[in-house]
C-alpha cells in the first residue's frame, strides 16, 4: 500500500507500527516491514523514529534498510517486477532479458516507468535455479521465461 502522508502523520503511525513489534527479539526487520507495508517504502522520517523507539542509531537502522534490496526508499509503482539476477539465471539468458526489460520499459533497474505502471529491480535469487531464467511479477514466481514470455509479463503489467 501507498499512502503519502505528511511528516506530522509519518511519526504516529511508525511509532504504532513499533508499538506492535517492540516485544518481538530482533524487532527492527519485522516493524521495517511494517512500516513498508504501510507506506509502500521505508519514508525517511521513519528512520529516526524507529531509531529512537530501539534505542539505535539512525545510521544503524539507516544500514539494515539499504542492505536489504526490498526495502524502498520511494513508492514502488502498481505493478512490481523482479528479475532473478543470480547465477543459475544469468547462464540463462538472464542478461539478455534484462535488456529486453529496460529496453521496453524505458527504465534502469530500480527505476518505475513514468506512468507510474512498474518498478523494476533485480533480485538475487527466487530459488527456481532449475527452472532459469526466472522473475517475479507482483509476487507471482515466472521460470523458464524467454523473449515471449518476458513479453507478456510486461504487457501484463502495464495494463
Amino acid at each position: 500500500m501507498n499512502q503519502h502522508l505528511s511528516n506530522r502523520e509519518i511519526g504516529p503511525r511508525v511509532l504504532a507500527i513499533v508499538a506492535e513489534h517492540q516485544g518481538l527479539e530482533g524487532p527492527l526487520l519485522p516493524i521495517l516491514h511494517g512500516v513498508q507495508s504501510v507506506f509502500g517504502h521505508i519514508p525517511d522520517e521513519a528512520v529516526p523514529v524507529i531509531a529512537g523507539a530501539l534505542n539505535l542509531s539512525r545510521a544503524e537502522v539507516h544500514g539494515v534498510v539499504t542492505f536489504y534490496h526490498d526495502y524502498r526508499h520511494h513508492p514502488a509503482g502498481r505493478h512490481v517486477l523482479k528479475l532473478c539476477r543470480a547465477e543459475a539465471c544469468q547462464s540463462m539468458g538472464g542478461d539478455r532479458l534484462a535488456d529486453q526489460a529496460k529496453a521496453a520499459l524505458g527504465i534502469d533497474f530500480h527505476g518505475t516507468t513514468p506512468d507510474g505502471a512498474v518498478t523494476l529491480e533485480p533480485v538475487f535469487c527466487l530459488g527456481l535455479c532449475s527452472t532459469a531464467p526466472a522473475a517475479m511479477l507482483d509476487g507471482a514466481v515466472h521460470g523458464r521465461l524467454d523473449a515471449q514470455a518476458l513479453e507478456t509479463l510486461l504487457e501484463e503489467a502495464r495494463r
